[in-house]
């Protein structure tokens, strides 16, 4: 509080005046700076202007960066962000929006917010899904500050923010992937502890088909021309059985029994080769 010791009319009196807005020790007076800044042009003497502000702002820039402590990002990297957002605060402001310090803070607060948004988050995840968490986040700690309540479900947190409870159950979803987990992260505290790798996957049917279409090959070369140009037909053209029929002169009957024929003897000689090929292995 300032005290103004003014003379009146009737004395030496001590008036009280109103408090004014605490500055920042890192606030300093370069108005005229920003006044000599804007009249030139591009070139080394701007530059240098430029430069001398920056250098002038720093530590607010780095005071705020401090704000953004222990939340994943080192210091020095939050203070790199913070000090290209004063850059860009520097370059769009103009004297006659008022005092810089005013501009300058949400222009720097706001690109270190952008650099958590965009940058450290270890896998890509939408902006609207990034601003739902943000926004369940939020309810979460309003809903929970009253001494003794319980967890919010999502059905309160949707009627807090006016969401729905899809849109608050992919916020919640969110809350717990802004960092990966190593596949090889141990999920067990005991000596046969299992990885998270050991958790997720499944058999592949396509693989039993690759080795399936593989080992019907020599089977298939070694039939007649006539049987192989049935089974094209059949299980590669779709043609029924009536057609495949009428394309070679013979019945129905007879494209049916050889069909039956080819497809016994692929297998037969298919399961022989695995057959074979396992006593080989085994020997």
């Amino acid at each position: 509080m300032l005290i103004d010791m003014s003379t009146s009319t009737s004395g030496t009196q001590a008036r009280t005046t109103a408090p004014t807005r605490r500055r920042h020790d890192d606030a300093p007076d370069t108005a005229d700076l920003f006044a000599r800044l804007a009249t030139l042009e591009d070139g080394p003497e701007r530059e240098a202007v430029r430069d001398e502000l920056v250098t002038a702002w720093l530590p607010m820039a780095h005071r705020i960066a401090g704000r953004f402590r222990d939340r994943g990002e080192s210091l020095e990297d939050l203070r790199q962000v913070a000090a290209l957002g004063l850059v860009k605060a520097i370059d769009r402001y103009a004297p006659e929006r008022g005092a810089f310090e005013s501009y300058a803070v949400p222009t720097i607060t706001g690109e270190v917010k952008r650099h958590f948004r965009d940058r450290m988050w270890a896998l890509r995840v939408p902006r609207r899904i990034q601003e739902l968490r943000n926004k369940v986040r939020v309810a979460r700690r309003e809903l929970t500050q009253t001494p003794g309540s319980s967890e919010p479900s999502a059905a309160d947190i949707a009627a807090h923010t006016g969401l729905t409870e899809d849109e608050v159950n992919s916020g919640l979803e969110a809350l717990d992937s802004f960092s990966t987990l190593s596949l090889d992260a141990e999920l067990s505290g005991d000596d046969d502890g299992y990885s998270l790798a050991d958790t997720l996957g499944a058999a592949d049917s396509a693989y039993d088909v690759v080795i399936d279409r593989e080992a019907a090959k020599e089977g298939l070369r070694r039939l007649p021309e006539r049987d192989r140009a049935i089974l094209y037909m059949r299980y590669f053209e779709d043609m029924t059985q009536s057609r495949i029929a009428d394309q070679f002169g013979i019945s129905q009957m007879h494209v049916s029994r050889l069909i039956s024929r080819s497809c016994a003897r692929v297998r037969a000689e298919a399961l022989g080769q695995a057959a074979g090929n396992g006593r080989a292995a085994a020997a």
